[in-house]
């Protein structure tokens, strides 16, 4: 049995970690959401960086609507800064999250603002 909702989305985070590995020339796109708000990070692992990072809760973030279309934004806010720092192709980690929804539809708003993966 999976036990909580967490520790479901845990086990299936370790299994996509297992697969998957951010390089400096393909980093790994993060994303982390909450109840109130979605993040994103662009990761690479082998340096152990952070490289750019966006979130629905800065105060540089002005987006209103559903959280679905606050996603979208954060999307391409992630993407915007992304390519601003010379990186264009990413690999995308859904944190053990359900390709669906607001995962989803960061996904959608970054490849739509010119981000690879």
């Amino acid at each position: 049995m999976a036990g909580t909702k967490v520790s479901r989305r845990d086990r299936i985070k370790r299994g996509i970690r297992k697969r998957l590995s951010g390089s400096s020339e393909r980093p790994r796109l993060s994303v982390y959401r909450s109840n109130k708000g979605i993040y994103a990070q662009v990761i690479d692992d082998k340096a152990g960086v952070t490289l750019v990072s966006a979130s629905s809760l800065t105060k540089d973030f002005s987006a209103s609507g559903t959280k679905v279309e606050q996603s979208k934004a954060v999307g391409k806010l992630i993407a915007e800064k992304a390519l601003a720092a010379g990186i264009s192709k990413v690999v995308f980690d859904r944190n053990g999250y359900l390709y669906h929804g607001r995962v989803k539809s960061l996904a959608e708003g970054a490849r739509e603002a010119g981000l690879d993966f």
